[in-house]
């Protein structure tokens, strides 16, 4: 296959892997539970771990992370050089695998905030960035116990990191679009920050 034809085929796969619901199937494989109707009511990682253990929680993660590692790096692999035009390509197929978890098919076009996807996009690249996010993470949630602020510092930070590291503008820029999808799908938790009663992380049950 010629190298759009490979995109167009990367471009869908991602769409439709990225929209199975791991954290809706896992809760409900486990404690037949609705997750869509518990907690935060998110479908991601976190609102798992909380409603169904920690353990499910980072099954849940990982299994959201391979939702954009996956594609992209079949696509890092089938087309071939890193290009500016590949890494372009490459980086239109992880925003796709981001609007499939985000807006899920299979879920009515609903799903979880996207920042574990966002993780395993940008680790194709080069994991630098994804090591320098994660210790704005830790240390933002370390210091004040909030996921989502964590999470909303940690890929505001991924464009500024793929800008020093050289990469493309196309890239940076949909880098910045993703980040933004994401912050946009943190809305209430940011009305909540801002208000002051946004749920802070606690021990959580390890079963």
């Amino acid at each position: 296959m010629d190298t759009w034809t490979v995109f167009i085929v990367l471009l869908i796969a991602a769409y439709l892997l990225a929209s199975i619901p791991f954290g809706l199937l896992v809760s409900q494989k486990v404690l037949r539970l609705d997750i869509t109707k518990a907690g935060s009511r998110n479908i991601g990682a976190t609102n798992v771990a909380r409603e169904v253990g920690l353990k499910w929680g980072i099954i849940t993660f990982l299994a959201d992370t391979l939702k954009g590692f996956i594609p992209v790096a079949f696509a890092h692999y089938l087309l071939g050089a890193s290009t500016e035009i590949n890494e372009a390509l490459k980086g239109m197929i992880g925003l796709s695998a981001l609007l499939g978890h985000q807006f899920s098919f299979y879920n009515r076009f609903k799903g979880g905030k996207g920042v574990a996807t966002c993780l395993g996009v940008f680790w194709v690249f080069h994991q630098f960035h994804v090591y320098f996010s994660g210790i704005i993470f830790i240390i933002v949630v370390s210091l004040w116990m909030y996921i989502s602020l964590g999470s909303i510092l940690a890929v505001l930070t991924m464009p500024i990191w793929l800008y020093l590291m050289g990469h493309s503008a196309f890239l940076i820029l949909l880098s910045l679009i993703i980040s933004l999808l994401i912050i946009f799908q943190h809305k209430e938790n940011i009305q909540r920050l801002i208000q002051g009663n946004e749920r802070r992380w606690q021990k959580v049950k390890l079963h």
